[in-house]
């Protein structure tokens, strides 16, 4: 309710991490469909997390650094600048763009959103063979764009595979294989993680019963 981050079915929480609006998942209105809906979660929880983020800073101490805390990040900014390739960042990006627009857009089968799978597993390899022009260290764009286009890539494929295991059409998830909601399997949210073994999924329920409130809901498709 206060906007922190869970990371996984236990509820636990990530300190110091937040989100709110089409980023968080209040379900206020349940698998938000229409933009407009997003408002309440932004407004609202904004407020909420905002609230929470001033406590938590005059609360919390800061914890003491790792050594070379910045080695990871740094070590893939130089890749990116030393990388001898052919690919520049906005060819990527574009294909990536087409693939999610055209395979995992608000209607999807399993055939596209496999389909857009193995475009990204071929954009992983187009995004190891880039090239970024500029190799300055100050006001780099070109550096921050390709940087930026490996978390998208990521997330890409988060979704792609989130939605390949959601077999059910709820909200903005539309699968014309599954036209109908089935709550009686995918009554949950999807957790999707990823290692150096691959993405992996878990689930987290769905909380229908507010036990200090008196309040049970009712999960009810929505109808036209």
């Amino acid at each position: 309710l206060d906007g922190r981050v869970i990371i996984d079915a236990e509820n636990s929480v990530l300190p110091g991490l937040y989100a709110a609006g089409e980023a968080a998942c209040v379900s206020v209105h349940g698998a938000n469909r229409l933009g407009t809906n997003s408002l309440t979660d932004l407004v609202v929880y904004g407020k909420l997390a905002g609230n929470h983020m001033a406590r938590f800073c005059a609360e919390t101490d800061l914890l003491p650094l790792p050594e070379n805390a910045e080695a990871q990040v740094v070590a893939e900014f130089k890749r990116l600048l030393d990388n001898q390739g052919k690919t520049r960042p906005f060819e990527v990006r574009k294909k990536m763009q087409r693939s999610m627009t055209r395979n995992v857009s608000v209607f999807r089968t399993e055939e596209t959103i496999s389909q857009s799978l193995e475009d990204l597993e071929a954009l992983r390899a187009d995004y190891a063979d880039m090239i970024v022009d500029d190799k300055g260290m100050q006001f780099n764009t070109d550096l921050l764009e390709a940087w930026e286009l490996g978390c998208l890539l990521d997330l890409a494929e988060v979704t792609s595979v989130s939605a390949l295991a959601r077999k059910e059409s709820r909200g903005a998830h539309a699968r014309d294989d599954y036209p109908e909601r089935d709550d009686d399997n995918f009554l949950k949210h999807t957790l999707c993680f990823r290692d150096e073994d691959g993405y992996k999924l878990d689930y987290k329920p769905v909380v229908l019963k507010d036990e200090e409130l008196g309040i049970e809901y009712v999960p009810k498709a929505r109808v036209y």
